[in-house]
């Protein structure tokens, strides 16, 4: 079939194999090509959330720079074989990932990470793959709309809110341009309880228990989560709202999986990674357009990274340090490029965005998520979904 981007808002409905193909194609040169020093090499990595993102960077990373079999897990969706269905990007990317690195050292599972039996064939899967050694890196970078507590069966589900009191801010449709304010009503109590049960540390803890009573892990072992705070403009919404509470109970449970790891001289780690284009983050009214005048700033000053880049040097320069909270949003949150947009801010509208941020390079980086806009891929030749 021939492969279009067929979107409803934030959501791309369609991916196109080939150009992700290419995007991870992409990510494994770059890794390949600035090959991470032995000392600092993790040897034996799970990754949960290895389809997309950060997780798949960090997959990347650690196979490719430091030469580590690793395990990934993600729940991504097949080819149902219906007219004009594809699969989700991230089975394209898992898919390859691992025509990329083969098989020998790396072993791919989907399916829902918050279930006991994924915990359980995850454990099997890395006492398969790594023999008689042990887990010395996982990174926790699951991002899911909703989660069912393998205890209780409970369904909970997130949602992306202010707390406390309604929010009206400006923000952008990034497909068309236009400019406009939004007002979002504030989270009642249950949904933002939910928002944590869904996006905060319990299930991180859960796995790191799990595999420290299978013994799986290693002597000086080392977890890392992802997580964002953003500047005061973002604040209502992101780091105020459920979201942050969400990312607050991850830094109580960090402190909770260090003692847990104490008797391994192992520790628990949250990188504060800066803004980059997801499907998440364009869900969140006011951050495509921040990111949008973020991108046109911090390329102006040779400081841009996008999700690889910016995982390579956290693997290579500050993952295995001493620091427990590392701020990879330093370049972000410097005070000449924060006082560049704080002053344009008020001044973006419809009329004047194109010159005044980043929109195009948005949209592309958003529409690349799913493998199109690529310029190396023929989007008009029938390929295989």
């Amino acid at each position: 079939m021939i492969i279009k981007p067929n979107y409803r808002g934030f959501i791309c409905l369609t991916a196109h194999p080939t150009g992700c193909y290419k995007n991870v194609e992409d990510m494994v040169k770059k890794a390949k090509s600035a090959p991470i020093a032995p000392a600092k090499n993790p040897k034996n990595v799970l990754v949960l959330g290895c389809s997309a993102g950060y997780g798949l960077a960090s997959r990347v990373a650690a196979a490719f720079s430091c030469g580590a079999k690793t395990v990934g897990v993600a729940y991504e969706k097949e080819c149902d074989g219906k007219p004009g269905r594809t699969a989700t990007a991230g089975f394209y990317n898992n898919r390859a990932f691992m025509e990329l690195a083969g098989d020998k050292n790396h072993i791919t599972l989907n399916g829902d990470a918050f279930s006991d039996d994924i915990k359980e064939k995850t454990a099997e899967a890395c006492k398969k793959l790594f023999g008689g050694e042990k887990i010395d890196l996982l990174v926790y970078s699951l991002a899911a709309p909703r989660r069912t507590d393998p205890k209780t069966g409970e369904v909970f589900s997130s949602v992306i809110k202010p707390v406390g009191k309604p929010y009206s801010g400006k923000t952008v449709d990034f497909h068309t341009g236009e400019v406009k304010e939004v007002t979002i009503d504030p989270a009642t109590d249950a949904e933002a309880a939910a928002t944590v049960k869904v996006m905060g540390g319990e299930d991180w803890y859960l796995w790191i228990e799990k595999l420290k009573a299978d013994g799986l892990l290693a002597e000086g072992f080392t977890t890392v989560n992802y997580s964002y705070i953003g500047p005061e403009l973002t604040h209502a919404i992101y780091k105020n709202g459920t979201i942050g509470r969400a990312k607050d109970d991850m830094l109580i449970y960090r402190e909770k999986i260090d003692k847990l790891l104490k008797p391994l001289n192992g520790g628990a780690k949250v990188s504060v990674n800066k803004a980059v284009v997801t499907q998440a983050s364009s869900a969140i009214p006011v951050v495509p357009l921040y990111i949008s005048l973020l991108f046109k700033i911090m390329k102006e000053k040779s400081l841009h990274e996008g999700c690889y880049e910016q995982i390579h040097r956290l693997f290579a320069d500050k993952l295995f340090g001493n620091e427990n909270i590392i701020r990879m949003d330093d370049y972000e949150m410097r005070a000449d490029v924060q006082a560049e947009i704080t002053a344009s801010w008020p001044l973006i509208d419809s009329e004047n965005i194109s010159r005044m941020t980043d929109i195009e390079g948005y949209r592309r980086e958003f529409f690349g998520l799913f493998g199109f806009m690529r310029g190396d891929v023929d989007y008009d030749a029938e390929v295989e979904p």
